[in-house]
C-alpha cells in the first residue's frame, strides 16, 4: 500500500490531460502541504499516514505532486500533520530540517495552547519558521469541532507572529465556520489588533461548504493581512467569492498533501458537508463506469472554473499559483 499511496492511474492521467494540464503554471508554490514522519504519533498514526511511508519529506511530496501534475515545478509552504496524539516538538524539528533543502519553500511551526509564547519565539527564530499553524484537536474547549478560534489560538501567540512577522495559517472550525459571527469578530479583530501577522485562512476559509464561505467572507473587507488558500475544497463558488470580496491577490492555491492523493471529494449537503470516498460511497452505478478521481484534481477543476467565471487573466492565475504567495514570503 505505501509504494502506491501516491500514485495516480491512468484515468487520473486523461483528466489532468484533458482538463488542466493547459491550466496550470508551470511553477507552483503550494500554500498548504503536510510533512511528517510515522514515529512522531505516540498511539499511531491516522488513517491516511499509516497507509503511507515510514517518513514523508520534501522529496516524497515532490514525487508525489509531480504524480498528481506532471512537469510542474514546486515550492510551498509546509507544516506537519496535526494530531492530538503527535509529538509536536519532534514533528517540528523534523519539517524545518526538511524543508531548508529548499530555499523557496517555508515552513510553519505548529502550535498550541499552553506553549508558552517564548518558546515559540525561541523556537521560530532557531529554526527559521515563517509562520504558526494552530488546530482545533488542540483546542481548550471539547467538543474542539466547535471550538472558538481564541481556544486553539491564543492571543499570546498571534502576538508573536505579529513582533516577528508571521503568517497564521487557520484551519477555523464550528458549524458553520466564515458564517459564524464569533469566527468573523475574533479574525477580524487579530487582524487589526496585530497588523504584521499574515493570516491564511485554509481550504477557502473552511469552506467546505461553499454557502458559509460566500454568506461570511464579506465580514472581512478591507482587511490587507488575510489570504484564504485553496486546498481541498472541491465544491463550486467559495474561490469566487473569496476573489469578489477580497480581491484575486488574496487567494493562495493550497493542494493539502497527502489529502491530494485521496479519491473523492466533499460536498456540500443542507448546512455542512460530506466527504464522499470509497470507503462510505457506493460508486457502482448502472449509468457509467464512475471511477473517482484524485481530491487534489477535483479541487483543481473547481479552481479553472473559478477562474472562467470570473474571467480572469492568465497573470492573474498565475498569481493564485506563484505570485501571491512570492509577494508574501519575498521569493525569488
Amino acid at each position: 500500500m505505501a509504494a502506491s499511496l501516491f500514485e495516480a492511474q491512468d484515468h487520473d492521467r486523461e483528466l489532468f490531460e484533458r482538463e488542466l494540464k493547459d491550466f496550470l503554471p508551470d511553477r507552483i508554490f503550494d500554500a498548504h502541504a503536510h510533512l511528517y514522519a510515522k514515529k512522531h504519533f505516540r498511539e499511531g498514526a491516522p488513517g491516511l499516514v499509516e497507509e503511507g511511508p515510514e517518513s514523508v519529506g520534501l522529496d516524497t511530496y515532490t514525487e508525489a505532486m509531480q504524480e498528481l501534475t506532471p512537469g510542474r515545478r514546486y515550492s510551498g509552504l509546509f507544516f506537519g500533520f496535526p494530531h492530538a496524539q503527535l509529538d509536536i516538538e519532534a514533528a517540528n524539528t523534523f519539517l524545518a530540517e526538511e524543508v531548508r533543502a529548499d530555499p523557496q519553500s517555508r515552513a510553519q511551526m505548529l502550535i498550541r495552547p499552553g506553549m508558552d509564547p517564548e518558546y515559540v519565539r525561541e523556537t521560530v527564530r532557531r529554526e527559521k519558521f515563517a509562520g504558526l499553524k494552530c488546530y482545533h484537536v488542540w483546542s481548550t474547549e471539547t467538543p474542539t469541532f466547535q471550538s472558538k478560534v481564541e481556544s486553539f489560538l491564543p492571543e499570546e501567540h498571534v502576538r508573536v507572529a505579529h513582533d516577528e512577522g508571521l503568517s497564521i495559517t487557520l484551519h477555523m472550525v464550528r458549524e458553520r465556520a466564515m458564517a459564524d459571527p464569533l469566527n468573523q469578530q475574533t479574525i477580524r479583530a487579530f487582524a487589526e489588533r496585530y497588523p504584521n501577522i499574515r493570516f491564511i485562512l485554509a481550504h477557502a476559509a473552511r469552506g467546505f461548504n461553499p454557502h458559509h464561505t460566500i454568506e461570511g467572507i464579506g465580514s472581512l473587507h478591507g482587511l490587507r493581512n488575510v489570504w484564504c488558500d485553496t486546498s481541498a475544497v472541491t465544491d463550486g463558488g467559495a474561490f469566487e467569492a473569496i476573489i469578489d470580496a477580497l480581491g484575486h491577490d488574496r487567494l493562495l492555491y493550497g493542494a493539502d498533501f497527502p489529502v491530494t492523493h485521496e479519491r473523492g471529494r466533499c460536498v456540500a449537503i443542507g448546512d455542512s458537508f460530506l466527504w464522499l470516498s470509497e470507503s462510505n460511497t457506493n460508486f457502482d452505478v448502472p449509468y457509467a463506469d464512475l471511477r473517482p478521481t484524485l481530491i487534489g484534481l477535483e479541487s483543481l477543476r473547481v479552481l479553472k472554473t473559478a477562474c472562467r467565471n470570473l474571467r480572469l487573466s492568465d497573470s492573474e492565475i498565475e498569481d493564485i499559483f506563484w505570485g501571491n504567495a512570492a509577494e508574501m514570503y519575498g521569493l525569488s
